[in-house]
C-alpha cells in the first residue's frame, strides 16, 4: 500500500497562558512541511496523538477496504510570546494523522492543505470547543469526504465546509489567488475599478460605500449606495465584499461589466432602476486619508476652523499619511478635529493603534485583549506623545468595524474624543494570517479584543456618545475631497453638523477653565 508521510513543524501553544504580541496582531508561525512516500500493509489509525494531555490515546480510525492512506506528524512548541515577559516552557507534541490518499493528484495536494489548516485551528483558534463538536474527529470525516473528489476546487470546498462548522465566518481559507490580491489591497495599490464593497449584515445585499475619486467606477456614474446585483453576467448572491472585489479586479486594460441597482433614484422618488455599465480596469493608488477645512466666522469677525479627517481603510500608508495631514492642519491654525471613520471596514490593525497614538499620551491602554484562555492582556502606549490637544470628535456608524472599533473605543474611552453617529459593526476579532505550503492562506480568529475599559467589542460594537442618522444608508455620500477643497459638501452632512455643535461645546469649557 502507498503511504505518504508529512511532517508539520507548527506553532502550538504550551499550556501556560499565551500573552499577544504588545503593539501588533498575532502572526502564526510559518509552516514547512516534508512529504515522504512508503509502502504499508494496512492503513494506520486515522488520527494518533501522544503527549501530556493525550497518553498515546488513538482518536480515531481510517476507514477500511481504501487502497491508500497517508500519515502525517505535526510536532509543535510553544507560540507567541509578549517581549515583556519570559518565555512559558516550550511542550513538545507528536500527532500522527492518516488519510486515505486520493488518486487525483491535484485532490492529493489539497489533503495535505487541509491537514496543514486543521493543525493550526486546533493549536490557535479562539475558542477551545471548537464550536462544541470533535475537532480529531471533524478531520477525519472530511478527509473521507474528500477522498472520491476529482478537482482541486471541490477540495478546497470541503476545507471551507470543515472551517464553517466552527461557528466563526472569519476563520476561512482563501486560494492562492485571493491571497496574493489580498496583499497587494494591504499594501495600498490594486488594479481594478475603484470601487469599495460591503455586505450590509442585516439583508446580505452587497452595497458600494465608496469609489474612489475620478476612478473608473466614479466616472462610470457608479454611486455610494448602489446595489451590486452581478459581475460579468453572474450573480453576486451569497459572496462577501472581498470576494465580489476579487471578481472586479483583474490585468489593467481588460473590462467588467457591473449590473447595479440604482441607491441613489430609490431614495429619491422610491423606485428601483437597473444600470448596466462597463468598466475598464485601471491601476488604483488607494489613498485611504482625505482632508478639508471648514472655516466658520463668527459675528464679531472671529474665524475658527475646524479640520475634518475622513479614514476610508486602515493600510499600510494610513498612519503615516495620518501624521502628515494632522501635522499640516496644525500649521495652518486648526483648533479643533473631525476623525470620520464611518463606513470604514477596517484593516491593518497596527495602523488603527499607530493612529490611536497620535491623539494621546503616556501610556494609556489602546486596546486589551483577551485569549482562548481567558487571559486578558493590555496594549499599551510607551511615552506616547501626542501630535495635537485640540478637541476631538469621531464619527462612527454600522460600517465601521473591526480596526476602526479598536481606535473610537481607544479615543473615546481614554477621554479623548466625543463619538457621533450610530452603534458600531461589532467586529472585535484577532487573526492571524498563515500563508500554507500550496500559497493559499489560513484565516484564524485567534483571541478577540476589549476596549481599554474591557468593554466587549464583538457581535457588540461600540455605542456612540451622541446618536445620528441611524439609517447608513442615508448617509449623503461620503466626501471624497481633495486637498484645500471647498468644504460645502459637508454642510448637508446631519453628523457633521452634530459634529461642529458638541465641539463648540468643548471649546467653549476649555475656555472658561
Amino acid at each position: 500500500m502507498e503511504m505518504v508521510e508529512c511532517s508539520l513543524a507548527a506553532a502550538a501553544a504550551a499550556r501556560a497562558p499565551r500573552p499577544l504580541p504588545r503593539r501588533a496582531a498575532v502572526l502564526a508561525g510559518t509552516a514547512k512541511l516534508r512529504v515522504r512516500s512508503e509502502r504499508r500493509e494496512q492503513p494506520p489509525a486515522a488520527v494518533r496523538a501522544s503527549g501530556p494531555e493525550h497518553g498515546g490515546r488513538a482518536l480515531g480510525q481510517a476507514a477500511a477496504g481504501l487502497a491508500a492512506a497517508a500519515v502525517v506528524s505535526l510536532t509543535g512548541f510553544a507560540g507567541d510570546v509578549s517581549p515583556l515577559q519570559p518565555p512559558a516552557v516550550a511542550r513538545a507534541e507528536s500527532l500522527t494523522v492518516a488519510f486515505p490518499v486520493s488518486k487525483a493528484r491535484e485532490v492529493n495536494r489539497v489533503q495535505k492543505t487541509l491537514v496543514e489548516a486543521w493543525g493550526l485551528i486546533r493549536e490557535t483558534f479562539v475558542d477551545p470547543t471548537f464550536n462544541h463538536q470533535d475537532w480529531d474527529q471533524k478531520l477525519e470525516q472530511t478527509m473521507v469526504e474528500m477522498f472520491p473528489l476529482k478537482s482541486a476546487d471541490a477540495a478546497y470546498g470541503k476545507i471551507s465546509g470543515m472551517l464553517s462548522t466552527l461557528g466563526d465566518p472569519f476563520t476561512k481559507i482563501i486560494s492562492p489567488t485571493e491571497y496574493q490580491s489580498f496583499r497587494i489591497g494591504s499594501d495600498g495599490n490594486v488594479q481594478g475599478v475603484g470601487v469599495f464593497i460591503n455586505r450590509e449584515p442585516s439583508t446580505g445585499r452587497l452595497l458600494v460605500m465608496d469609489c474612489i475619486q475620478g476612478g473608473p467606477a466614479d466616472r462610470a456614474g457608479i454611486h455610494e449606495g448602489d446595489e451590486l446585483v452581478e459581475i460579468d453576467g453572474k450573480s453576486v448572491l451569497g459572496l462577501d465584499g472581498e470576494a465580489a472585489a476579487q471578481r472586479l479586479r483583474g490585468r489593467v486594460g481588460t473590462t467588467v461589466k457591473v449590473k447595479l441597482l440604482d441607491g441613489s433614484e430609490n431614495e429619491r422618488s422610491g423606485r428601483i432602476r437597473q444600470k448596466e455599465v462597463q468598466i475598464a480596469r485601471e491601476v488604483i493608488n488607494l489613498s485611504p486619508l482625505s482632508t478639508t477645512i471648514i472655516s466658520h466666522r463668527s459675528g464679531d469677525g472671529h474665524e475658527s476652523k475646524t479640520g475634518y479627517v475622513r479614514l476610508a481603510a486602515f493600510s499600510q500608508t494610513a498612519a503615516a499619511e495620518m501624521e502628515n495631514a494632522i501635522k499640516r492642519m496644525e500649521d495652518e491654525g486648526v483648533q479643533s478635529y473631525i476623525l470620520d471613520l464611518r463606513n470604514n471596514p477596517g484593516g491593518l490593525v497596527k495602523a488603527g493603534l499607530d493612529v490611536a497614538q497620535m491623539w494621546l499620551d503616556g501610556d494609556d491602554t489602546l486596546v486589551n485583549t483577551i485569549d482562548r484562555d481567558g487571559n486578558v492582556l493590555p496594549i499599551n502606549m510607551i511615552e506616547g506623545h501626542s501630535l495635537t490637544h485640540d478637541p476631538l470628535v469621531v464619527l462612527v456608524n454600522e460600517g465601521s468595524a473591526s480596526a476602526s472599533e479598536i481606535l473610537a473605543g481607544a479615543l473615546h474611552d481614554n477621554g479623548r474624543a466625543i463619538l457621533v453617529g450610530h452603534r458600531t459593526f461589532g467586529k472585535g476579532k484577532i487573526q492571524s494570517v498563515t500563508e500554507l505550503d500550496d500559497g493559499s492562506a489560513l484565516f484564524i480568529t485567534v483571541a478577540k479584543y476589549l476596549s481599554p475599559a474591557l468593554h466587549e467589542i464583538d457581535q457588540v460594537g461600540i455605542q456612540p456618545d451622541i446618536q445620528c442618522s441611524p439609517d447608513i444608508l442615508s448617509l449623503p455620500r461620503a466626501p471624497t475631497l481633495r486637498e484645500n477643497s471647498e468644504a460645502t459638501s459637508l454642510e448637508m452632512d446631519s453628523c457633521i453638523m452634530v459634529a461642529e455643535q458638541a465641539l463648540e461645546i468643548e471649546q467653549t469649557k476649555g475656555s472658561a477653565s
